[in-house]
């Protein structure tokens, strides 16, 4: 229970520090619903660890109906997680998110089909995933990486890398970085040659 309240405390405070509009831990408390879910998450979590299939999943479900915020209980999450506004993200059941990771409105951590086993991605630390992205199947996203908004990413993604588009592609990776439109003439002159 002391970890529980120890991983609680490092979210909120997480919050706080990374968050230009949260003024105090009391407002994020109160008024934060990544904070009401992340509670029923954790309590559900336990209770799939412990096979308690439905009443995690009937906990999980309290959840998303205060919040707008679907975690299914058995995905993964690291501490410091952030979700900033909340409504519409979706959390996969083998989903696997590290530290310190942030997630915008509309963000679908999500699988491809009816595949069995691992089926949903992998977030590294310190992942930043844009409003309305979609990660999808069982693909890795490296340290340090950043999904643009409305990215959709079906291949994995290297460490300290920035994706954006339709289907998501990296852009920018540790200190080099790849014009857009170069990078797109060079993926155009390819399928040309082919």
């Amino acid at each position: 229970m002391l970890k529980f309240f120890k991983t609680l405390k490092y979210d909120i405070d997480n919050i706080v520090k990374n968050d230009p509009a949260a003024r105090n831990s009391l407002e994020v408390i109160i008024l934060y619903p990544v904070v009401h879910v992340i509670i029923f998450y954790r309590i559900a979590h336990v209770l799939y660890n412990k096979k308690l299939f439905f009443l995690a999943r009937l906990i999980s479900q309290l959840g998303r109906f205060f919040t707008g915020i679907e975690i299914h209980p058995g995905a993964k999450i690291g501490k410091g997680f952030f979700i900033d506004h909340g409504m519409g993200v979706v959390i996969g059941e083998t989903a696997e998110i590290g530290d310190n990771v942030t997630l915008y409105h509309g963000v679908t951590l999500g699988g491809t089909g009816k595949e069995t086993g691992k089926r949903h991605p992998t977030v590294g630390n310190n992942v930043i995933i844009g409003s309305g992205a979609k990660v999808l199947g069982p693909i890795f996203i490296g340290d340090n990486s950043k999904i643009g908004a409305n990215s959709v990413v079906l291949k994995e993604v290297p460490e300290n890398s920035t994706v954006v588009g339709i289907p998501g592609k990296v852009v920018k990776r540790s200190s080099n970085i790849i014009k857009m439109d170069e990078y797109e003439n060079k993926e155009i002159s390819k399928c040309m040659n082919s």
